[in-house]
């Protein structure tokens, strides 16, 4: 289970930069939770320009990763890993600055995290609030899901269309729970 982070776990509040600026969703902590309880494996995949930008470092998100895995703890939930890109082709940053692999909409995060967890990319879900989300999805033949948290599919970035569509990250797992039983996922 791939999982975007910002408007689809934690509120998308502009540029998160520090970690208490992170809150996650009402429902995103227990839908994480009943994903571990059905023993899928939770990964985020998350674009942070904010390191390419210069308006965070790398140890900066590494500090917000452990604020987010903190208050998901706090509802009995963990991720498997965190993803991100620090990417980005305008980037402040020289270091930063290229056209990758690993920065949605392109699926690179995905197949690297596929490889090493030993997912079937073909039977996993990518859970997003954005079409990069979709598109990354589709390039590494996932299912793509739509949450309307977040940008709700409305930055307008690519021309894709979702598999399936949800209020939010908890009805989305309410969903896949009810598939498991017909249909696993890895």
């Amino acid at each position: 289970m791939f999982l975007d982070r910002d408007g689809v776990i934690n509120t998308e509040d502009g540029i998160i930069s520090k970690p208490d600026q992170l809150h996650l969703i009402p429902g995103s902590g227990e839908a994480i939770a009943r994903l571990n309880q059905m023993n899928l494996p939770v990964i985020v995949v998350t674009n942070q320009p904010v390191v390419a930008r210069g308006w965070a470092t790398e140890a900066d998100v590494d500090l917000i990763h452990r604020r987010l895995r903190s208050l998901l703890a706090e509802h009995g939930a963990t991720l498997d890993a965190i993803y991100f890109c620090p990417h980005h082709e305008n980037a402040n940053d020289p270091n930063y600055r290229s056209i990758c692999d690993c920065r949605k909409p392109r699926p690179g995060m995905l197949r690297q995290a596929a490889k090493d967890f030993g997912l079937d990319l073909a039977k996993c879900v990518l859970i997003g609030d954005r079409t990069v989300d979709l598109q990354a999805a589709r390039e590494a033949t996932c299912q793509a899901y739509l949450v309307k948290t977040g940008f709700a599919g409305k930055d307008g970035k690519c021309d894709i269309a979702p598999d399936m569509v949800f209020t939010d990250l908890l009805t989305s797992v309410i969903h896949i729970e009810k598939c498991q039983a017909t249909n696993p996922l890895p």
